[in-house]
């Protein structure tokens, strides 16, 4: 069996394999992105559980505009390298029209290019930023914490990890509950069942954090 935890790394394992099953535990889309069939058959040699991180994206959004309230420009980070950060853009963009917020969308692949991000946020004269998901940004996300307060910029993650090394929000799924929930169709799968007939899990639990050390330093 083949764990995986991001959708690049599900792509490279489904280019790699039609065979060895593979569970999937946090990714976007899954039928949209080819993964599976459909989430009650996935038909295939892929099973696992979504994540709704394109969908609760808008939520993101409002709740930097709550915390800042005068926000009329907002930088979202992205990685061009994850096929699912377009979709997720989207829909960042299509909530921000029914305010007066404006997009500035912002590309990372490497640290040396995070650093350079928020760089042009600053220039860009960005209020706030959204961190969209990425396995780069996870692996860096003290940098990613630490340029966000360094340059004064309210910021709003996936996951509370990313608060707990010095984000000012989150909202998202527990992600050690998603790797709990991984390792049942793991035990399935080793004794005997396919994954072409187990369903694909979707979230039904979401939590927020908010950093109060952050939040004071950004006099909010």
């Amino acid at each position: 069996v083949i764990v995986i935890s991001a959708t690049p790394a599900a792509r490279a394992a489904q280019l790699a394999t039609a065979t060895i099953p593979i569970v999937l535990t946090s990714v976007a889309d899954p039928v949209g992105l080819g993964f599976v069939k459909s989430l009650a058959r996935p038909g295939g040699n892929i099973t696992g559980l979504a994540n709704l991180v394109s969908e609760i994206s808008p939520k993101h959004l409002e709740m930097l505009l709550t915390m800042v309230p005068k926000l009329s420009r907002v930088a979202v980070l992205v990685n061009p390298a994850n096929e699912y950060h377009a979709p997720t853009l989207k829909n960042i963009q299509a909530a921000a029209q029914r305010t007066s917020v404006k997009v500035l969308p912002v590309e990372a692949r490497t640290p040396q290019e995070i650093e350079t991000a928020f760089s042009v946020m600053s220039r860009e004269k960005a209020g706030a930023v959204i961190v969209v998901s990425d396995a780069i940004f996870t692996q860096q996300m003290r940098q990613v914490a630490e340029l966000a307060t360094k340059y004064r910029l309210p910021s709003v993650f996936t996951f509370r990890e990313s608060v707990e090394a010095g984000g000012l929000m989150s909202y998202g799924q527990n992600r050690a509950e998603i790797l709990r929930r991984a390792a049942t169709y793991v035990d399935k799968i080793l004794k005997g069942a396919k994954p072409a007939d187990l369903p694909v899990e979707q979230p039904t639990k979401f939590e927020m954090f908010i950093n109060g050390k952050t939040a004071k330093a950004l006099g909010l």
